[in-house]
This record gives C-alpha cells, sequence and structure tokens, in this order.
C-alpha cells in the first residue's frame, strides 16, 4: 500500500491548496485512507480535511472546499494504491488457464479484485475479499458490484471455482442483497456441470438475492487445455436448452420485479441457430460488455447511420475482417448498404481461429497471425476494416503482439480499425 502523493493534477483542488509531491495522504475528514476506495469515497464530500505526513514523520493538515463529487487532483504510485489483488480459483473454464505458452506476462495475470469491480466494471468471485474488506463494501455502500455466480450450489459452486472455500462468496452475495448493494451477475454455462437443473437452480437464488441483471454465456474453450478438466463446448441443443431456461425465468422476473433479469449472450443465439431478439429484450443494453445485444445494438445504430449517409464521389472498396460467429450478420449490414448504394463494393471475410483453435469464434479474439494468414494474396480491395474490440485497449496492438501496422503491411493494403458503434461501421464503408 503507498498513500505517497507522487503527482498533483493542473489547477486541481489539491494544487490550488498547495498540497505538494511526496506528502503522504494519511486521513480526509478523520477517515484511514487505506487504497483508492477510501479515496474516492470520503473525497467525494465538498469539504475535505487532509491530514499529510511528512518526510520527517510529522503531520500537517489541509482543509479544501471544492465541488461535491470532483476529483481531489491527487496521484499516486498505482492506480489502486495498492496493488492487484491475484485472483486465488482454479475454474474449471478459465480462459487464462487455456493460453498458449510464450506470450506477454500481462495476460497470464488473473485478478480478482473487488475494487477493480466498482471502478472498471471487472467480474469478480468474491473469493477474495475479507470479511473486513465485505464490511467495508456495506458500510461505505458502494455499488454496482459484478459477481461472476457460476452456480449457487454450494458444492458445484467451490468445484467450479476450484476452491473449496469459495461458498464464502455466496454468503457475502446474500449480506450484499441485504444491506442494498447492487450487484450485476454473470454466469458462464458449462454443459453437463452447471445447464439445466443446476442452471434453474442459480437462477432462482439470483432472483432471491435481488441481482440487477444477470448475463449467460457460454464457455469459452481453445485448442489449449491439456491437463484441465473435461469440457464440451455449447453447441445448437444445449444453446436452445440455455435460451428456454434463461426465458422462462426471465418471464418470471419481468411479472414479478418489471425486468427479466436474464440476458443471453448474442453467442447462444448464433449457436442455437436463432435469430436475435429484437431491440426491447435487451432493456436498454445492460449488459453489453458480456457481448448481451452487441448485434442487435450495432445493426441498429447501423441502419439508423444509413438513413443519412450520402453516396461519396468515388466508393473505396474494402474488405471486413471478422470472427466467424458475427460474420452473417456483417454480411446482412453489407447487402443492407448495397440495397440502398448499388456501387458500394465491399465483402466480408470470416477468419477461422487457428491461434486458440477453431471453438473460438468471435472477433475479440482473433490474432493479427490468423488475419494476416487468411487475407494474404486475397483481391481485398483498398483496405481492410477491423473492429477496435481485436486489439489491446488504447494500443494498436493484438493479442499476439501483431500490430496494426504490420497486418498492412503483411497484406499490402491500409487497415483501418472501425469503432464499436453501428455509426462508426457505416462511416468506414462509406469512407
Amino acid at each position: 500500500m503507498s498513500t505517497i502523493i507522487t503527482s498533483i493534477d493542473h489547477r486541481s483542488p489539491a494544487q490550488r491548496a498547495g498540497i505538494k509531491v511526496g506528502e503522504k495522504l494519511l486521513t480526509i475528514n478523520g477517515h484511514e485512507i487505506i487504497d483508492v476506495l477510501d479515496y474516492r469515497f470520503y473525497g467525494y464530500d465538498s469539504d475535505c480535511c487532509l491530514t499529510l505526513g511528512q518526510t520527517d514523520g510529522s503531520e500537517r493538515e489541509v482543509n479544501i472546499r471544492k465541488a461535491e463529487g470532483q476529483d481531489l487532483g491527487l496521484n499516486f504510485d498505482t492506480y489502486l494504491m495498492d496493488e492487484m489483488r491475484p485472483c486465488s480459483n482454479h475454474c474449471i473454464f478459465c480462459f487464462v488457464d487455456q493460453m498458449p505458452p510464450n506470450m506477454r506476462q500481462s495476460l497470464y495475470f488473473k485478478d480478482d479484485d473487488a475494487r477493480l469491480s466498482f471502478l472498471l466494471g471487472n467480474y469478480i468471485t468474491l473469493t477474495n475479499i475479507s470479511p473486513r474488506e465485505a464490511q467495508r463494501i456495506m458500510e461505505l455502500h458502494i455499488s454496482p458490484i459484478n459477481v461472476s455466480v457460476h452456480a449457487t450450489d454450494p458444492q458445484l459452486h467451490c468445484t467450479m471455482l476450484g476452491n473449496k472455500d469459495a461458498r464464502q462468496s455466496l454468503e457475502y452475495m446474500r449480506q450484499f442483497a441485504k444491506a442494498g448493494i447492487v450487484m450485476n451477475g454473470q454466469i458462464v454455462v458449462c454443459p453437463g456441470w452447471n445447464d439445466g437443473d443446476q442452471l434453474r437452480r442459480t437462477m432462482s437464488d439470483i432472483m432471491e438475492m435481488g441481482f440487477a441483471g444477470c448475463s449467460v454465456v457460454p464457455v469459452g474453450l481453445t485448442k489449449y487445455r491439456k491437463g484441465l478438466a473435461k469440457l464440451n463446448p455449447v453447441d445448437k441443443e444445449t444453446a436452445r436448452d440455455i435460451i428456454a431456461i434463461a426465458e422462462e425465468y426471465g418471464q418470471k422476473c419481468l411479472e414479478k420485479f418489471g425486468t427479466r433479469l436474464f440476458f443471453c449472450a448474442d453467442e447462444l443465439f448464433l449457436r442455437a441457430e436463432l435469430p436475435l431478439p429484437e431491440e426491447d429484450y435487451y432493456e436498454g443494453y445492460r449488459q453489453l460488455e458480456n457481448g448481451v445485444g452487441m448485434l442487435r445494438s450495432l445493426e441498429s445504430e447501423f441502419m439508423d447511420a444509413l438513413e443519412y449517409e450520402d453516396a461519396p464521389e468515388h466508393f473505396s472498396p474494402f474488405t471486413i475482417a471478422t470472427g466467424v460467429a458475427a460474420a452473417p450478420h456483417l454480411r446482412m449490414l453489407l447487402q443492407r448498404a448495397q440495397e440502398k448504394f448499388p456501387d458500394l463494393r465491399g465483402q466480408v471475410i470470416a477468419v477461422e481461429n487457428d491461434f486458440f483453435g477453431h471453438t473460438i469464434d468471435v472477433a475479440g479474439l482473433l490474432t493479427g497471425q490468423d488475419i494476416a494468414a487468411q487475407l494474404k494474396g486475397r483481391e481485398l480491395g483498398e483496405r481492410v476494416l477491423i473492429p477496435l474490440h481485436m486489439l489491446r485497449h488504447g494500443e494498436t496492438v493484438f493479442l499476439d503482439d501483431y500490430t496494426v501496422e504490420q497486418l498492412s503491411e503483411e497484406l499490402g493494403c491500409r487497415v483501418e480499425v472501425v469503432g464499436t458503434d453501428g455509426g462508426d461501421l457505416a462511416d468506414a464503408m462509406f469512407a
């Protein structure tokens, strides 16, 4: 833990108050500051009295008046003001355990940090928090928290998480529910483990615990599973069963709470070979980050944008590179665009995931080397369009450390990164 101030934002309340780099933040309004949660919570008020430690061991107080909710402007050695907490579980479906060797080290780190759940939306199992931390969450009433549930049968919960003490996390869920903490859930369905009646039990318990929403996603299996638990992918029949169970409990929730609560990922509908639900199913796309409604949202935004697109003087021919799962949907959108603008020239190529294995069919897990190998030598037009979520956040690097620049050089044409909004896709087609 380090609450030593390493920098101060320009023109921030802290800078105006004369706080210096190197001082240590000890308390805000008498509350000890341990990490970023304390800093954010106790620094929210408009009147803040900060106790600062000096290098000689002395202390001083600084009073700051600011807008309520305005950040004080202090920065520390790490974002969390502490070390990131690694996961203590050995989940049978863990994707990190299925990574190939010799990749960058950060891809092998498994975090299970409650603070990242609040601040960044990460999903956690609650197996990694102490009773003191659970109490702090309830006392500070910090919400929402995103919880990986998977199963609520205590023994199955422990087995799936590979942690004999995991049943305590189920108790924390119930305590949080009583304390009014908003929880969003996630169920990764592994056929033969937590589907069928176990899925019904889990959904029933989640209803009882008052979760705000819960995504239901199929397990992702790579070809690197040597020595791991035997798991089968979600096939067409299983996907249809999962959707039917989610619909059954979703209808119960609609009648009882006015929300369907359980939302199936797009992948399940694609594997089930069923049409995607209409837009109102997603209730404002509350589980979009879990792949729930991404394709329907993309289509809706694309069609809205298409209404306002004008034909450019010159149509620049293009290729869209995407995963096997999304390719049919993108071909449909391209066809809609060509119906309006017959001179629009483009194609969609579904890239097989040779790197992780063909059971992985989403675009976000494609690598630069697979795209290069499967597109090289083909007629691609003047440019290749790839979705933003193929790349590391904030960078132009694929999972395998291939860069966009490398891919462009390999293919001999321009590679353009397209934002996640359907309007971004429409603009890219007509650029």
